[in-house]
Parts: structure tokens; sequence; C-alpha cells
């Protein structure tokens, strides 16, 4: 698997061959606080990079998550649909939110020391 990237907007993805894995930033959740509903996209659809591709309901706020490259999606965690908790606990783990083919490559996020400096 490669390494996890960043984004300004607070997701991260892994990008294997032409397959991404994306969620949000252990950063985001703790900003987020409780979450309590995601509404997750469905398989086959398409998204540009930058476009919003799924909503997380926090005991606080709404907030969306942004897909980093175009893409397709080939699959979503179901678990997410009766345990969202799950991001707050594992954001970059179990709490991942969905996997896509990727349809133009745009692999522009920044490591980890880079995303530390970018939210400190």
């Amino acid at each position: 698997m490669s390494e996890i990237k960043y984004l300004e907007t607070h997701e991260w993805y892994s990008l294997t061959e032409n397959k991404i894995t994306i969620g949000i930033s252990d950063y985001a959740q703790g900003e987020l606080g409780d979450i309590v509903f995601v509404t997750l996209p469905e398989v086959g659809q398409e998204f540009s990079k930058g476009e919003s591709m799924v909503e997380v309901e926090a005991t606080k706020t709404v907030a969306e998550a942004y897909a980093p490259m175009d893409c397709v999606i080939v699959e979503i965690n179901d678990r997410l649909e009766s345990e969202p908790e799950v991001i707050n606990t594992d954001p970059c783990g179990d709490g991942w939110m969905v996997k896509a083919e990727v349809v133009n490559l745009d692999d522009s996020g920044m490591l980890y020391q880079e995303y530390e400096t970018f939210i400190s």
C-alpha cells in the first residue's frame, strides 16, 4: 500500500496503482467532534477533483469530504452506516469512507509532515 497523503480540505488518501482509498484526517474528526451520521455516495458514482463526495454529520456541525482527484466509486464502507463513530476512533484505518478507481491521476497531496505543518 502506498503512503497516505493529505489534502488542505482534511481528507486523506492512499493510492495503489489506479485505486484510491479516501477518508478524513484525524485532525478533521477531532475538529468535528462525535460523528453521528455519514451520507456515502453510490457505487458507480463519478466525481471530479474537489467535488463533494461524502457528507459527515457530527453533533456540532455538518462537513463534507471532497474527491482528491477525478474518480469513480467502486466500494463504500457500509460499516459507517451503522457505526459512523468508527471515523472518530480510527479515521485512517477502519474509518475509511470510499474506494474508487482513478480516472485522472493527480497525486498532489501532502505527506504527513507537510500536513502537520499546514494544520499547526
